[in-house]
């Protein structure tokens, strides 16, 4: 799940305000419903289209300059959003965003009055959700206003630039910078073209990553481990560039044992496909497991049998790489995934799907689900995250993603939601179709004659007790399914341990990482022979 988390989900409740053309003017008061103007600055050129979104946060007097109003999922409703679908929203022409209908946490008319900060942002590719305002959007200056009353013009006056990974390099203290840049000289690109995806989706489709190479591997002849990882949700294939620089430095060190590190990339417009085989993504594993690493295998001097082969990844990573395993056992020799999402829906994010008359805000007691903790604290619940995520847009949140890569595909061509955006209730067919086909547990349990001679003992799930997304719960029914099954597997639950601390130990940020990778390499090396 993570951020690593952001924020979307599926915005079926809320029709689209009208956009209304005026006149470009300093300040409107507008009487209620509130709208919010907002004008593309002249010098920014031709007509924008996107998502315009409204932030406003309440400040009290003498607060601090600040650069950016924006929302948080870990404060949900510490920020007012307001939001309009604008297709081509022309230089000098003012849209008026309105506040009543497509707002969270509440119609603005009905916020506390007070001193308001306000900032426009036109999100002009959909992703908000994903990984905030990003390269290519537009963007106001921060104004104040006092609501209610008079709201200043919003000008959009600064596109956002590309993202540039060399100057990323350049913001890092010096001995990082150059520790980096040390590791980089030991990871290579992966780009490699996808018949199934291209046939599946009509355009040219590549499988994206890194690969991390052990110190040594391009003067030596022998074979190595390779270890395939999956990011969490709002991973990107910079991030991931930094993460496999980040394993060549700990190998170079002798603080990981040489192996071959695939650091692989699974964001696309919807959120993440996750490797799965999809109905609305495509066969994502099924193009990993018979194009990707065959390719891989014919480039770089990798063992290339499965008990050479290794899963891990954290979060949604962690349930892609924890999903692999399951899905292609024959392929893997073992998968370490931390804290991944969900892996039985009787709890999914505390919620049982299957419940009759399930609701994935509320149970039958009235009480909304909590979603996000913190030191034992409720900082969130799934309906203010999954409310949050819609008033944001469409594509590209967690939960929205969670729909197009379990959900079976609606009529309209998007992936069928799990649960209702305005009331919460489930699908229960959709409930069932993500049961049969995507819910770990119930699929272990009921394929376990065909998958043990595979599956057994390859397994090696680590999760913390003091999960931020109560992760820990789904770990448990599924390691109760194992041990019902008389399965072998390592389930650990790490005492006081959250999803952002989970691979810590003292100053080391790294440190299970570093034993996840030491005991791929004890099945791999069980004699600690190198293959030659």
């Amino acid at each position: 799940m993570t951020r690593l988390l952001s924020r979307r989900a599926l915005s079926l409740l809320v029709p689209a305000i009208a956009l209304t053309l005026a006149a470009p003017a300093a300040v409107r008061a507008d009487p209620a419903p509130l709208a919010v103007p907002v004008v593309v600055a002249g010098e920014l050129g031709g007509d924008a289209g996107g998502r315009l979104l409204v932030f406003a946060q309440r400040i009290e007097p003498g607060a601090k300059p600040q650069e950016a109003v924006d929302t948080s999922p870990f404060d949900p409703t510490g920020t007012a959003i307001a939001a309009l679908e604008v297709q081509h929203l022309a230089p000098g022409t003012t849209a008026l965003v309105g506040t009543e209908v497509d707002a969270f946490p509440t119609a603005w008319s009905k916020l506390a009055a007070g001193t308001y900060r306000l900032q426009a942002v036109l999100d002009r590719n959909h992703d908000y959700n994903y990984g905030g305002r990003g390269p290519g959007d537009l963007v106001s200056s921060v104004v104040e206003a006092t609501l209610p009353g008079p709201v200043p013009t919003l000008t959009l006056a600064t596109e956002i630039p590309a993202r540039d990974f060399a100057a990323r390099l350049a913001k890092l203290p010096p001995e990082k910078r150059a520790e980096v840049e040390a590791g980089l000289k030991n990871v290579e690109a992966v780009d490699i073209p996808s018949k199934l995806m291209t046939g599946f989706s009509g355009r040219a489709t590549s499988i994206k990553g890194w690969v991390a190479l052990p110190p040594g591997y391009k003067e030596g002849k022998d074979t190595y481990p390779t270890a395939y990882s999956d990011g969490g949700f709002g991973s990107t294939l910079d991030s991931a560039k930094m993460n496999a620089a980040g394993v060549a430095v700990m190998m170079a060190k002798g603080e990981m044992p040489p192996m071959i590190w695939v650091i692989l990339d699974h964001h696309i417009a919807t959120g993440t496909h996750e490797f799965a085989d999809s109905a609305n993504n495509g066969p994502w594993g099924a193009a990993l497991t018979t194009e990707a690493i065959p390719a891989l295998e014919a480039k770089y001097r990798m063992d290339a049998r499965p008990s050479g082969r290794f899963l891990n990844g954290h979060s949604s990573g962690g349930w892609s790489t924890l999903w692999l395993q399951v899905a292609y056992p024959k392929i893997f020799g073992g998968t370490w995934p931390t804290a991944p999402d969900a892996s039985d829906f009787h709890d999914f994010t505390n919620i049982n799907i299957y419940a009759a008359n399930a609701n994935a805000y509320a149970g039958a007691d009235g009480q909304d689900f909590p979603l996000i903790r913190d030191k034992g604290q409720v900082i969130a619940t799934l309906k203010q995250f999954a409310q949050l995520e819609t008033a944001l847009g469409a594509y590209g949140g967690q939960f929205a993603s969670f729909d197009w890569v379990f959900s079976p595909r609606c009529p309209d061509g998007r992936a069928c939601p799990l649960f209702d955006r305005a009331t919460g209730k489930i699908d229960p067919a959709v409930a069932a179709y993500w049961r049969d086909h995507y819910d770990i547990a119930h699929i272990v349990e009921r394929d376990w004659a065909r998958l043990q001679p595979d599956l057994d003992g390859k397994i090696h799930l680590i999760v913390g007790d003091a999960d931020t997304f109560y992760l820990d719960g789904p770990a448990h029914r599924l390691k109760a399914v194992l041990d019902r099954l008389g399965a072998k597997s390592s389930f650990r639950f790490v005492p006081g341990r959250t999803h952002f601390d989970l691979y810590s130990e003292g100053e080391d940020r790294m440190a299970l990482m570093k034993t996840i990778a030491k005991e791929m390499y004890a099945v791999a090396r069980p004699e600690g022979t190198k293959a030659q």
